[in-house]
């Protein structure tokens, strides 16, 4: 039997930044933090496109040569159920569907949304700007830090709740926010554009925190993402 060790942390948190908190099936792209569970717990599953060992669905399709199962190339994010679909029927669900899934997962996810390309910036800055508002809403009631509405205390029901908005709202909205601004680069200045790279460590930290439960590594907001497309 092959040896199964944890995959690391740095893969999870790629996985769940490029899923973008949802299931990577184009036909299903449900969220992966549901809201009927509070919003608080995933039911994500890391998905190997080529299992380990020598059985297994698609391991006929297992590449020559060195290979490792655990790598973010061999893995697709999947709600339980499609997980499940992929892995019953492996000849319905080859190497190459379930890569392509992967590949086109954040055009799908951005079509599903109505997430598009404008023609002009003001009508992006309404978009990105409605989400923001959200999020900035969110921060200033319930955050232990920047807010004011508890002393924090991580088993209370105050800290309990700040951690359902922060997987339930804020970063499903970065993610929502990171497409939008991505598909609307070409109206970027060179400073928003330097801005925006700064917003995305800043995501990427809050999500290894509060997905991967990895701290310190988030830097802070960047305060002239509140001026974007402005």
């Amino acid at each position: 039997m092959a040896d199964r060790k944890q995959i690391p942390t740095k893969t999870k948190l790629r996985l769940f930044s490029e899923a973008a908190g949802h299931c990577q099936r184009p036909e299903c792209l449900q969220p992966l933090f549901p809201a009927e569970m509070g919003g608080d717990k995933h039911i994500a599953e890391m998905a190997h496109v080529i299992p380990h060992g020598e059985t297994g669905p698609r391991h006929e399709e297992r590449p020559a040569g060195e290979f490792e199962p655990d790598s973010f190339e061999n893995l697709i994010l999947l709600c339980p159920t499609c997980h499940t679909v992929v892995d019953k029927d492996p000849d319905g669900y080859s190497r190459d569907t379930l890569l392509g899934w992967k590949y086109n997962h954040l055009a799908a996810l951005a079509h599903r949304q109505g997430i598009r390309a404008y023609d002009e910036r003001s009508h992006v800055r309404c978009v990105v700007a409605a989400a923001m508002a959200e999020n900035k809403a969110v921060w200033k009631e319930f955050a232990p830090s920047d807010g004011s509405s508890f002393e924090y205390d991580p088993e209370s029901e105050a800290a309990k709740t700040w951690v359902q908005r922060m997987r339930g709202v804020i970063l499903p909205n970065h993610f929502r926010i990171q497409a939008i601004i991505k598909a609307n680069q070409q109206h970027m200045t060179e400073a928003e554009l330097q801005a925006f790279a700064r917003y995305q460590e800043h995501v990427r930290g809050l999500s290894e925190r509060h997905v991967c439960g990895v701290a310190g590594g988030a830097i802070r907001y960047p305060a002239e993402m509140d001026g974007i497309f402005a």
